[in-house]
C-alpha cells in the first residue's frame, strides 16, 4: 500500500493563490459600493422628476448624448454591457485590446457612465458593468503582484462580478460555465469557484444575508407547470430573441439605417435619450432606471400597471442601442416581469388557482432566457434570487423552451456574437 503525499505549494501559487483572493475581496467591496451608488444615482432622479417633471424629460437625451461622448473620446471599451468585452478577453487575456478593457482606466468609465445612465433615467443595470469592472480588477491585481493574467483569471473576475452584484454565488458559477467560458477547465473551475466563493463572502459581509427580491414561496405543480412553462417560454424565446436580434443587427447589419445610425453615434444616442424620457414620461415613470420595485410588487402579487412591460422593453431598447455604458441583466428581468404579469392576466380563467407571481417568476425565467440563451443561468439566478426552490421544474420548462425558441428567432448568441466587435 502506497501513501500519496502532496508537494508543498511553491512559492508562485501561493502567489497566484492570494492574487485570486484578494482580488476577490477588493471587487466585492467595488460592486457593493456600485451598488449603492446605483440606488442613489437612481433615487436622485426619482426626486427630480417628481419635483421637475419636465426638467428630467430633458436630462436623458442630454445626459445619454454626454456619457456616449465621454465614452467613446475616454474608454471606447466602455460601452455597453461589459460582458461581451470580458468575453473577448478571456480569449486572449494577454492581447492589446485585453489590456485596453480591462484596464482600470475604462472600469472607472464603465463605472461612472453607467451611474450618469440611470441619473438620466435610463433603461440600464450594473450587472453587466459589474462583470468589466470585476474582471479589470481582477486583472490589475495579479499584475500587481506578478502573476500571470490567464483566461481563468478574467473568467473568475467576471463571474465573481455576478455572484457580489446579484448575491446569487452558485449563479455566478454558472454563468461562467455558460456564457464566460467556451472551453471549461478543471484549473479554470477552481480559480472561479474560489473567486466567487470569496466574493460572495465578502458581499454577505457588507450588505448582509439578503435575497435580491426578497424571500418567494410560490409552487405550480400538474397540468399547470406544462401550461405555465410551455406559453411563458414561447413568449419569453419570441421577445427576447427578438430583442437579440436588434442588438445583433445594429452592431453588424450594413442596412441603410443600421449603419446611418452608427456613423452619427452622438445624434444617435440623443434620439435614444429622446425615447426613453417620452417613454418615461408617458408610462408615468414605469420605464425609469433597473425597474427593480415593479418587479418586486409583481413578484409578491401586488398590482401595477400593464404598460409595465411594454414601456420596460422599449426604454431598455432604446437605452441599449444608445452606446452608453449599462448593463441588460436587470431590464431584462423586469421586461420578463411584464411578460408574466400579461401571462397571468390572459391565463387567468385557466389558472385561476395559480399564484400571479408564479407566473410572473416564469416569464422573468423566459425572457432572460429568450435574451441571454443561458438557460441555467437562468434558473439558478431567478431561484437565488427569490429564494425559492419550489419553482424549479416549471422554471427549468419554460427555459428549455425558450432557448429553443429563441434559437429559431436569433440563431446567434447575443454576448459571443457582440463580443467579436472586441476581438
Amino acid at each position: 500500500m502506497t501513501i500519496r503525499t502532496t508537494k508543498p505549494l511553491s512559492g508562485a501559487a501561493i502567489k497566484a493563490r492570494l492574487a485570486a483572493l484578494a482580488g476577490a475581496v477588493l471587487l466585492a467591496v467595488v460592486a457593493f459600493a456600485f451598488a449603492r451608488c446605483s440606488d442613489v444615482a437612481q433615487d436622485l432622479f426619482h426626486r427630480l422628476d417628481g419635483a421637475h417633471p419636465l426638467i428630467a424629460l430633458t436630462m436623458a437625451p442630454i445626459l445619454f448624448t454626454l456619457v456616449v461622448w465621454a465614452t467613446r473620446r475616454t474608454a471606447p471599451l466602455a460601452r455597453g454591457s461589459g460582458i461581451p468585452q470580458v468575453m473577448a478577453a478571456a480569449k486572449h487575456p494577454q492581447s492589446a485590446a485585453a489590456t485596453r478593457a480591462l484596464s482600470l482606466g475604462t472600469a472607472a468609465i464603465k463605472f461612472v457612465g453607467t451611474l450618469g445612465v440611470l441619473v438620466a433615467g435610463g433603461s440600464a443595470g450594473r450587472e453587466g458593468p459589474s462583470v468589466q469592472i470585476s474582471a479589470a480588477i481582477m486583472r490589475a491585481v495579479h499584475r500587481r503582484l506578478g502573476v500571470a493574467v490567464t483566461s481563468g483569471i478574467v473568467i473568475a473576475g467576471g463571474a465573481a462580478g455576478i455572484a457580489a452584484a446579484f448575491n446569487t454565488p452558485v449563479a455566478g458559477i454558472a454563468f461562467a460555465i455558460e456564457e464566460l467560458a467556451a472551453a471549461f477547465e478543471q484549473r479554470v473551475a477552481m480559480t472561479v469557484m474560489a473567486a466567487v466563493m470569496v466574493a460572495g463572502l465578502t458581499s454577505l459581509g457588507l450588505g448582509g444575508d439578503y435575497v435580491y427580491f426578497g424571500a418567494m414561496t410560490a409552487q405550480v405543480n400538474g397540468p399547470a407547470v406544462i401550461v405555465a412553462g410551455l406559453i411563458a417560454g414561447v413568449g419569453g424565446g419570441l421577445l427576447g430573441g427578438g430583442f437579440a436580434r436588434l442588438l445583433i443587427a445594429f452592431a453588424w447589419s450594413q442596412q441603410r439605417w443600421f449603419a446611418m445610425s452608427r456613423s452619427r453615434p452622438l445624434l444617435f444616442a440623443a434620439l435614444c435619450g429622446v425615447v426613453v424620457a417620452v417613454t418615461g414620461y408617458i408610462s408615468g415613470g414605469l420605464s425609469w432606471g433597473t425597474g427593480y420595485a415593479t418587479t418586486r410588487m409583481l413578484l409578491t402579487g401586488q398590482p401595477a400597471s400593464l404598460a409595465f412591460g411594454p414601456a420596460k422593453l422599449i426604454a431598455t431598447i432604446a437605452t441599449a442601442l444608445s452606446g452608453a455604458p449599462g448593463g441588460i441583466f436587470a431590464p431584462s428581468l423586469a421586461v420578463g416581469a411584464g411578460l408574466g404579469q400579461w401571462l397571468a392576466l390572459l391565463l387567468s380563467p385557466v389558472l385561476a388557482h395559480v399564484p400571479p407571481g408564479a407566473i410572473v417568476l416564469v416569464g422573468i425565467a423566459g425572457y432572460f432566457t429568450g435574451v441571454t440563451r443561458a438557460p441555467l443561468t437562468a434558473v439558478i439566478i431567478v431561484m437565488e434570487m427569490t429564494a425559492d426552490r419550489g419553482m424549479i421544474l416549471p422554471l427549468m420548462a419554460t427555459a428549455i423552451v425558450a432557448d429553443a425558441v429563441s434559437a429559431r428567432v436569433c440563431r446567434r448568441k447575443l454576448y459571443h456574437t457582440l463580443s467579436l466587435q472586441f476581438l
